[in-house]
């Protein structure tokens, strides 16, 4: 038999009639859309771990106010005295009363500008001298110990100082809140930079790269984690200087609030002010962790 008739297929050698008979072949059944409980449960499944962490947080949070309420209620006094702390709905009520006041909102607004440009001020020159400090030696050998002798003096002690410095209170607390951001930036980026494998600095060099591209490919972007704990906790920094400098030479701002409420005997708005400083700054600090996560998406695989 030739080679040609072995190769036909069997369906080749049917006859027509026999193939018109068969029909054409089956199709699949088109496939149905996911139901929307099936959706659910599929998305339930992948949150499972931040849905959990969100209860529990709501739980404690009802437990605290739970707590504060019974304590203020009953007048408690066990080492702590809570007989002129505001109870929650006292606090409540302040909070509405506050929210139409454009002055209160005015005390925000001021703040969180002041925030804005002290703390990008201080990621601006911070961030880029530690890694070029972290890089060359000998930049590093001049400018860390003036930078060891400065950080540890609080911000609250440079007040008088800043205030002989800038000419207006804005420009003083503005620098104030530069500088208790600015040192936690600049020791973590220079964490970071120590923490830079040597061997993936010489691969790029075996490869041909100049300083500027290691600089670019390998130093940054292994110094990213480090610069960004850097940048969270100089946030929390620079609130916590900036409430001093405001209550100190402010006149307007959270902080100038929460101190007049205490000198005008308004125990509620002290409450409130302390809780919209920690509200805020937890905002900010969620914030710069987004931007991370942004920059870095491998680290929330």
């Amino acid at each position: 038999m030739s080679s040609p008739a072995l190769l036909r297929h069997p369906e080749d050698s049917m006859p027509a009639t026999a193939v018109a008979e068969a029909g054409p072949a089956p199709t699949a059944p088109p496939k149905t859309p996911p139901s929307f409980g099936t959706l659910a449960l599929r998305w339930y499944r992948l949150n499972q771990g931040r849905l959990r962490a969100t209860a529990i947080g709501i739980a404690s949070l009802i437990a605290f106010l739970l707590v504060w309420h019974l304590l203020t209620t009953y007048r408690v006094v066990f080492f702590v005295r809570f007989t002129n702390v505001p109870s929650p709905l006292a606090v409540y009520a302040s909070f509405t009363k506050a929210i139409h006041d454009p002055k209160f909102l005015m005390h925000i607004v001021l703040s969180c500008r002041r925030i804005f440009i002290g703390f990008s001020l201080a990621a601006i020159v911070g961030v880029p001298l530690g890694l070029i400090m972290g890089r060359f030696k000998l930049v590093h050998e001049i400018i860390f110990p003036v930078a060891e002798v400065l950080r540890p003096i609080p911000a609250i002690a440079w007040v008088p100082m800043a205030i002989m410095l800038w000419p207006t209170n804005e420009q003083s607390i503005v620098f104030i809140t530069f500088l208790g951001s600015f040192f936690p930036i600049l020791v973590n980026t220079l964490h970071g930079m120590s923490l830079v494998d040597p061997v993936l600095v010489r691969a790029a060099q075996c490869l041909g790269a100049r300083e500027r591209s290691i600089f670019r490919e390998v130093y940054f972007p292994a110094s990213l984690p480090h610069i960004f704990t850097g940048l969270t906790v100089g946030m929390g920094v620079a609130w916590v200087s900036l409430i001093a400098a405001e209550m100190i030479s402010g006149q307007y701002g959270i902080g100038y609030f929460t101190w007049e409420a205490y000198s005008l005997v308004q125990y509620a708005d002290i409450a409130l002010g302390m809780i919209a400083i920690g509200v805020l700054g937890l905002g900010s600090s969620l914030l710069l962790r987004g931007a991370g996560q942004l920059v870095m998406p491998w680290r929330s695989t």
